[in-house]
């Protein structure tokens, strides 16, 4: 496992990480959540994510329950602060009172001291800039958290935070959090060129496309039984999975035959050849996923490699 500078701070993270989303304390069995987790660590990997909002607090207690062995210097813990944890008014978002609450909340449900990474987990129109600001910079000064991030901001709702950080002698946001794949490149834009230029680094999720990039689903046939597909309250894996986007896989497939690696191997290593992405989340509901996705880590594709997939991701 090779390890990556989140942006310009001096936290070192795996190449690879390990997400919580739709898998821990939901349709994923405690046990077998807890030995993908034990598996993640002993393949390297020292960088695990999570949120309040998964599973409603469910996905917290389980990750911190599994690490609870583990030397908590060893790791690098994120959670996120935002989504709907309640029925009233207060109970979501990111106003003072709902961070303070919920950072204090997720540190009861992980059994820990203070989170390393405290994501704002979405933009929130409703609550001014500066108090949401405030409460992160206030917490970090606390020791509850190490670092302060955003997931799913725009490059200019991001800018305007380094702004205002700069400007009240706060500590900056020094990760975002967004949905980048090769079926998905909208950070490229402008997200990461913002973040170039603030020390801003980006750690991914959904680097697989939901699976897509896995090579599990097949045009005209039926998803795998136990797939994500397959879970009919997961509709169509939020858009990803069309035919277009499986015939680009199959032909991604050929790609990274040529490398002599899993189609996995291909996108995980291709969304690594960025230099300002510090980490790609990915999920498992089995340790041998992560076997296989640890090999990504460190991979340096060819030229006419990434020649041929940016044909294969820009044909119409």
């Amino acid at each position: 496992m090779e390890y990556r500078r989140l942006g310009n701070t001096g936290l070192k993270v795996s190449e690879i990480s390990l997400g919580s989303w739709l898998t821990y304390g939901g349709y994923v069995e405690e046990q077998k959540a807890s030995s993908s987790i034990d598996k993640a660590y002993e393949l390297g990997i020292n960088f695990f994510d999570t949120a309040n909002v998964y599973m409603r607090g469910e996905a917290e207690k389980v990750v911190g329950k599994t690490l609870a062995k583990y030397d908590r210097s060893s790791y690098v813990l994120a959670t996120k602060v935002f989504g709907k944890m309640g029925d009233g008014p207060n109970d979501s978002g990111l106003s003072r009172k709902h961070i303070m609450e919920q950072a204090d909340a997720s540190l009861k449900r992980l059994g820990l001291d203070y989170i390393d990474i405290y994501y704002c987990h979405r933009f929130h129109p409703e609550t001014p800039l500066e108090e949401t600001l405030r409460a992160l910079d206030d917490l970090i000064r606390q020791g509850k958290i190490l670092y302060a991030g955003v997931s799913e901001w725009t490059a200019e709702q991001m800018t305007e935070a380094v702004h205002l950080a700069d400007k009240r002698l706060w500590d900056r946001i020094v990760v975002n959090q967004p949905n980048y794949s090769m079926l998905h490149r909208n950070i490229e834009k402008e997200i990461i060129p913002v973040s170039e230029k603030h020390g801003i680094g980006q750690v991914v999720f959904s680097p697989l496309a939901q699976g897509v990039l896995t090579g599990k689903y097949k045009k005209g046939e039926a998803p795998p039984e136990g797939s994500r597909a397959s879970q009919k309250d997961l509709g169509t894996l939020y858009g990803v999975l069309n035919d277009r986007n499986l015939e680009k896989a199959e032909s991604l497939e050929k790609i990274a035959q040529q490398e002599d690696l899993t189609l996995s191997q291909l996108a995980l290593a291709w969304i690594l050849r960025q230099p300002n992405v510090a980490s790609a989340l990915v999920g498992a509901s089995r340790p041998e996923q992560l076997e296989e996705n640890v090999k990504a880590s460190g991979v340096k594709l060819k030229e006419d490699s990434l020649q041929q997939i940016e044909e294969i991701l820009t044909a119409e």
